[in-house]
């Protein structure tokens, strides 16, 4: 159920293979016990031309949207969870962010609840 959607700018894909950061991503979703192996989904969003800190700087953020009904003390844990392992493997990076929204599950549907 958890979406995590990277943005980030064309050069972090020179640093880190793409797969390796979803990858990363989604083991320490994983690794929170907050969320099941097969329900979790990394995309990636690399970005050509960006205006950040005033100019061309590299950035990463992760939108991650979840099911409602997880505390605020579990999102803040998943957040800085995966903020930290961005910052192990970005450094040099000077912009890493999240933010967690909740999905309402009242409106959610997917095709297998039809």
């Amino acid at each position: 159920m958890p979406h995590f959607v990277v943005d980030c700018t064309e050069k972090i894909l020179e640093l880190k293979d793409p797969k390796e950061l979803i990858g990363e991503i989604f083991e320490t979703a994983f690794s929170t016990g907050l969320f099941k192996r097969d329900a979790i989904k990394v995309r990636l969003n690399p970005f050509k031309y960006s205006l950040v800190l005033g100019g061309d700087s590299d950035f990463i953020h992760v939108f991650g949207t979840i099911m409602e009904g997880r505390t605020e003390e579990q999102k803040v844990f998943l957040s800085k969870e995966i903020v930290s392992k961005l910052n192990q493997l970005f450094p040099e990076v000077p912009i890493i962010s999240i933010n967690i929204r909740d999905f309402e599950k009242s409106s959610y549907i997917n095709k297998t609840m039809l």
